[in-house]
């Protein structure tokens, strides 16, 4: 039973745990909530960090979850600047970075993820950047823009969504790249060959230069400063600045030396969770992207490291703290922009799970929908360019029936009649 004497601790300033505290009071709670978060910025979300905050097109201001004053006005106790360092699981404590220790009756942990690094060497020269926070948007700005004016060279390890929407914020900025990529194409783990080719020429026409097969081993430098990218076969790229774009690592640190249960990295990593969102301690819950939670209808755990998972999950897990019944069974959902491209992806279709990808539109003119199928039933779908389809698209994935692929591939069949097979 919740009263308002309790106190609920959110440990983590994003999205996530943003719109936790938010549900936590819209829902009626009148205890404490203390809403913990390492960066010194109030909350905010990251898809502008790689998209229009990037770009130039929207202003800082955009990116914030809240407007700072909303959060004295909701009653929630922000704690800027300050990460949690120690969690006490039998005391039902958190301690801070600064000495203070705040107790919890109900614990939520959205401690997010942080960007993978290079383990090669001269990635302590001048010019080599992360993108993950805010901070790191407003540095890489002012360098995208400096290449642009300087007829500079950009080198980007990695051809994943963060990768290729910096490449076309670049290029946007004038900067000349270079991206480097083991896989063969871009996105090959998300999207497979067949769309990830899709890419590859929609960044070439726009002058981003390729070259797969190929890991950095080295960057190169004088006097501080970043001159050359050298990789494993050999190549050598010139490079006035370098991004490493090769992934995130869930924050299970806090929750690790708690003794919560964890999934390993080879799975995806990340602390476990059930459909509740609740972890091995009963009075402890995980949301957002350090979450791997069992997911109640594809039977399988995920770590979803998407805005939408945030957006919904943090929500999912304050209600659960609440005692409400949770079940988080939200069809996986992201979404791109890059050019004059945009994208929504739905589900869940990693390469070798599926038999058939069935087109609907024209790829070419990259106006089309790619449907991901198994023995005929919609595991993923991807709408380019094509809007206003993301719950037709959803609706087909959860009902797991049997469909025509001819009708699927047919733009006068309404994916709402799409007859099964």
């Amino acid at each position: 039973m919740v009263d308002a004497d309790q106190t609920f601790v959110i440990v983590g300033g994003g999205l996530a745990g943003a719109k936790a505290a938010e549900t936590l009071r819209s829902e009626g709670f009148t205890g404490r909530v203390i809403l913990i978060c390492d960066e010194r910025d109030h909350p905010y979300e990251r898809p502008p960090l790689s998209k229009g905050y990037l770009t130039g097109k929207t202003d800082r201001e955009a990116v914030f979850v809240h407007e700072p004053a909303w959060y004295a006005q909701a009653d929630i106790e922000l704690h800027l600047g300050q990460p949690a360092v120690a969690l006490d699981r039998a005391a039902k404590t958190v301690r801070l970075g600064d000495g203070t220790v705040v107790a919890y009756d109900k614990l939520l942990l959205a401690t997010g993820a942080e960007p993978r690094r290079l383990d090669i060497p001269g990635t302590g020269l001048a010019g080599v950047h992360h993108l993950r926070r805010l901070a790191h948007a407003e540095r890489l700005r002012g360098v995208l823009a400096s290449l642009g004016r300087d007829n500079g060279h950009l080198v980007i390890a990695g051809a994943g969504w963060i990768g290729l929407e910096v490449a076309a914020a670049a290029r946007g900025y004038g900067a000349e790249v270079t991206i480097v990529e083991p896989d063969p194409t871009p996105l090959h783990r998300v999207l497979g060959p067949e769309l990830g080719q899709l890419f590859t020429d929609l960044h070439a026409e726009k002058g981003v230069r390729f070259h797969f097969g190929a890991r950095l081993t080295e960057i190169t430098g004088q006097d501080g400063m970043v001159l050359a990218a050298r990789t494993d076969d050999g190549e050598e790229h010139p490079a006035h600045a370098v991004l490493a774009a090769i992934g995130a690592a869930p924050r299970t640190a806090l929750a690790e030396a708690a003794g919560l249960a964890l999934v390993d990295r080879a799975d995806g990593g990340g602390i476990a969770v059930d459909a509740s969102l609740r972890t091995s301690d009963p009075d402890i819950h995980a949301a957002g992207d350090v979450a791997a939670a069992e997911h109640p209808w594809l039977h399988t755990r995920l770590r979803v490291e998407h805005w939408a998972n945030a957006l919904n999950g943090g929500p999912a897990a304050a209600r659960a703290m609440l005692g409400q019944e949770v079940s988080y069974d939200r069809v996986p959902y992201f979404f791109s922009d890059q050019y004059d491209v945009g994208l929504e992806y739905s589900g869940y279709a990693p390469p070798g799970s599926y038999d058939q990808v069935v087109i609907r539109g024209d790829a070419g003119k990259r106006e089309f929908i790619a449907f991901w199928l198994r023995e005929g039933r919609v595991l993923a779908g991807m709408n380019v360019n094509v809007w206003d389809v993301t719950e037709d698209i959803q609706r087909l994935i959860r009902s797991g029936d049997r469909l025509s692929p001819e009708a699927l591939a047919d733009p006068s069949v309404p994916l709402a009649a799409v007859p099964t097979a």
